[in-house]
């Protein structure tokens, strides 16, 4: 099993708030703000964080957004400001798991807690107005620098200082596969079987691929 450890650069939570961005107004919980203190983590969430449109957001497959730091430096370019941790919404802001490197079902022990890979995080419309930039969910989804979510499989306390230790791999279908196949081979069914087979990827991705 490859050797997959990550160190968390910002934990972050947040509640819903009003977000003015590209002429419009929304209420969201996109905005989190940085905790270096201990925290639960429960089932459904951190201690601390929301979500303000819980049809699309949060629940068990989406208890933890995740997204690489490593793409920060891409964005910065490509946005022309200055990016601070948790700028895309993200729980955990994270060095060294990019989406080509994890797999749908990845266990990582985190603290007390233990957390598996669920899906990948579909770009809507509050990432554009959170960066003021119209394109931006298109460019992600296009770049495949969309992040991830974790399910929380055990309980317990968690810190920004607790690396993310990858204890068990239970699938080879990376979620820059699942990206992949999603936005680029729609119409490949056999593809398609390839992904949704995957016994730990999050029920909602399964029906959209079967759809």
């Amino acid at each position: 099993m490859k050797r997959l450890k990550a160190n968390i650069i910002s934990l972050n939570v947040g509640t819903p708030k009003t977000l003015n961005g590209l002429g419009k107004s929304v209420e969201t919980a996109i905005v989190k703000e940085p905790v270096d203190s201990e925290i639960f983590l429960s089932k459904e969430q951190l201690e601390g964080d929301q979500q303000a449109d819980q049809k699309n957001h949060g629940g068990p497959d989406k208890a933890i957004c995740v997204y690489p730091f490593d793409h920060y430096p891409f964005w910065e370019e490509e946005l022309g400001k200055k990016l601070l941790p948790g700028a895309f919404g993200e729980n955990l802001t994270v060095k060294g798991l990019i989406e080509e490197a994890v797999c749908i079902g990845d266990l990582f022990q985190w603290g007390e807690a233990q957390v598996q890979v669920s899906q990948p995080r579909k770009p809507c419309h509050k990432l554009a107005k959170r960066l003021e930039s119209e394109e931006l969910p298109k460019r992600v989804a296009e770049t495949g620098k969309t992040g991830f979510y974790f399910r929380v499989m055990k309980e317990g306390m968690v810190s920004e200082s607790t690396p993310l230790q990858l204890i068990k791999r239970y699938s080879e279908i990376s979620v820059a596969r699942v990206n992949n196949v999603y936005y680029e081979h729609q119409y490949d069914e056999s593809l398609i079987q390839e992904v949704i087979s995957v016994p730990e990827l999050a029920a909602s991705w399964k029906d959209m691929m079967r759809e």
